[in-house]
């Protein structure tokens, strides 16, 4: 919690391809906070990025980890996966509320390791589930009754980061994270196949998920498409929705007698890592729960994890 006399002090750990964007984002929380919000610190591994970022947005480049930690209130983690535990329990250890990026962790005994020391130490540990703060899910929840089927595509050309993990991890994860918080219902049943295409990795993934109360999911996910796409449709008893996450636009698909009627869905689009970040920076300064929890966030990594090691079987089979 921020003091009423000392501003609250906020940070990146991590200005790579993402970090560099969470850069950007806490300069402009902070011009626009009237000295309530400071953008204090940045750290990375490559002390000339740090410096570079540091110079660019008005703020200090931390020495090494120790240092940040004692320079910021709350901070984002940006760095690999891999690193994501590593940074990020030195930071709550010294009392330093965090959000990590997506996936919270490698693993779901490190996810939970880092939640036990969020609730130990009292501070907030938020999950960069990106999506949660798009606006066309906002429609989406709105209009939400009771989903039958869901559909969703996440491609895009080959992205070269992210080379730790595979599609599941990087990208249908996501969606995995979003149609856990839809539907609402154990997950009872999965099937899943992947497979390498340009890393040792899995490429491209589809996953089918069969919910206790009924409902299924079909999850697309692809870093090697020649073309992006971010969609979702959800069918109901009486009407379908078609949303695009890219284009933040979607249209509403209703029964009226026998016809199908369609109308458009309005969204008041805006930049969904921008109200991620300010919705975090609200979090920690006054002890709100966050959007995606550290639960939630490691309950996506348990099925993603579960889909990879599907993958990983059914590959090892088709080489016997």
């Amino acid at each position: 919690m921020e003091s009423a006399a000392q501003p609250f002090r906020i940070g990146v750990a991590g200005v790579g391809a993402i970090g560099k964007n969470h850069a950007r984002i806490m300069a402009e929380i902070a011009s626009r906070s009237e000295g309530t919000v400071t953008f204090a610190a940045v750290y990375d591994a490559d002390p000339a990025r740090a410096a570079d970022f540091a110079a660019q947005y008005g703020t200090q480049a931390a020495s090494d980890l120790a240092d940040f930690a004692a320079r910021v209130d709350a901070a984002t983690v940006a760095v690999p996966t891999i690193y994501h535990r590593r940074v990020a329990e030195p930071l709550m250890e010294k009392g330093v509320h965090v959000m990590v990026e997506k996936p919270i962790s490698e693993s779901y005994d490190e996810a939970q390791a880092l939640i036990g020391l969020a609730q130990t130490k009292n501070v907030i540990l938020q999950v960069g589930h990106i999506e949660r703060f798009n606006p066309v899910l906002r429609q989406l929840e709105d209009r939400m009754d009771h989903p039958r089927f869901i559909e969703v595509h996440r491609l895009s050309p080959f992205p070269n980061r992210s080379m730790d993990i595979g599609v599941v991890l990087d990208v249908m994860i996501h969606d995995i994270e979003i149609v856990l918080h839809l539907v609402k219902s154990p997950l009872v049943q999965i099937d899943a196949v992947g497979i390498p295409v340009l890393t040792k990795r899995e490429d491209i993934a589809n996953a089918r998920f069969k919910f206790a109360n009924g409902c299924i999911a079909n999850l697309t996910a692809s870093r090697i498409s020649p073309e992006k796409m971010r969609k979702i449709r959800v069918f109901q008893q009486d009407s379908y929705l078609s949303l695009d996450y890219q284009e933040q636009s979607g249209w509403i698909y209703k029964k009226d007698g026998m016809q199908i009627v369609r109308e458009a869905v309005e969204v008041e689009k805006d930049e969904p890592l921008k109200l991620e970040i300010a919705a975090f920076v609200e979090c920690a300064r006054h002890g709100k729960r966050p959007v995606v929890t550290g639960q939630e966030g490691a309950e996506a990594v348990r099925i993603a994890l579960e889909i990879t090691d599907q993958i990983e079987k059914n590959a090892a089979l088709g080489e016997k």
